[in-house]
């Protein structure tokens, strides 16, 4: 069992008992871990400790970042591109694809795909000419009908497998602060609307750890009445992680959906908490 699986195992678990509240004590019972490896598991996956990883998951703590996380897109413009704020934005350069492109279906494209492991488990990314094209998470065992997927989306280009490539990608994603991604920005494909790119480019402006809520994000989108629209646009990212949707949750604290499933985008939250720079 990975890390991560251990964390999601954990978390399920977290989420069944949360009126109960376990102690460390029934954490560790539960994990079958002795106290020490159960702290060595999280200082190894995000360098927290078993007692910051239990108050990150509750909806206070969400609350608290969402009070904090109020302004930030704002602030991200104010400060310039110094700022923390504008770190994940200049890390990916967010293109769209064009009509022709799309009804040409990437003919002519040679689009390199590969698996890799990251923090949460096993994705599945590829690149075309244009630049990243895809990023999903998946169940262990559905590679053929991940791979089927992603040439659905582009089924007339020619596509061949590498996953050093892909290994590669998951290093520079998830290995490397947001600094130094910064200095060497990855170039993103996407098919949307203008509306979904507006907001999809919104969401990238939200720094590494932070949280908006949906209403936050259309208020900043100068579209109040449109928070529905919004999280429509959140939930149809094509690129998981990359473009941080996970950022954005209910005012309420309560993390909601995710499209590559809730207990990972929890993951992502804690984890994020915890790397945060």
């Amino acid at each position: 069992m990975s890390d991560y699986e251990r964390i999601a195992s954990i978390i399920r678990f977290l989420e069944r008992e949360q009126i109960e509240q376990p102690s460390l004590a029934a954490l560790s019972e539960y994990a079958g871990l002795s106290r020490h490896h159960l702290h060595r598991l999280f200082s190894s996956w995000a360098g927290v400790t078993p007692k910051d990883f239990l108050q990150c998951l509750t909806a206070e703590r969400a609350k608290e970042l969402l009070l904090k996380g109020s302004s930030v897109l704002d602030t991200s413009y104010e400060v310039g591109l110094s700022g923390p704020g504008r770190l994940h934005d200049l890390c990916v350069n967010l293109e769209a694809a064009t009509p022709g492109e799309i009804k040409s279906a990437g003919a002519g494209w040679d689009i390199v795909y590969g698996f890799a492991e990251s923090p949460f488990g096993r994705f599945l990314a590829a690149e075309s000419p244009r630049g990243i094209c895809h990023l999903s998470f998946g169940d262990e065992g559905r590679e053929t009908e991940a791979v089927a997927q992603l040439r659905g989306e582009w089924e007339a280009a020619a596509f061949s497998r590498d996953d050093s490539w892909a290994n590669d990608l998951s290093t520079q994603i998830f290995s490397v602060s947001e600094a130094a991604k910064a200095k060497h920005p990855l170039r993103a494909l996407v098919r949307g609307s203008e509306f979904q790119l507006l907001v999809w480019r919104a969401l990238l402006r939200i720094p590494h750890g932070e949280l908006v809520s949906y209403g936050a994000l259309a208020e900043e989108l100068d579209k109040p009445k449109a928070a529905r629209a919004v999280g429509n646009a959140v939930g149809k990212n094509q690129l998981a992680y990359l473009i941080p949707c996970h950022r954005v949750i209910r005012e309420t604290g309560v993390v909601g959906n995710y499209r590559w499933g809730s207990i990972r985008k929890r993951a992502m939250l804690v984890w994020e908490a915890g790397t945060r720079a």
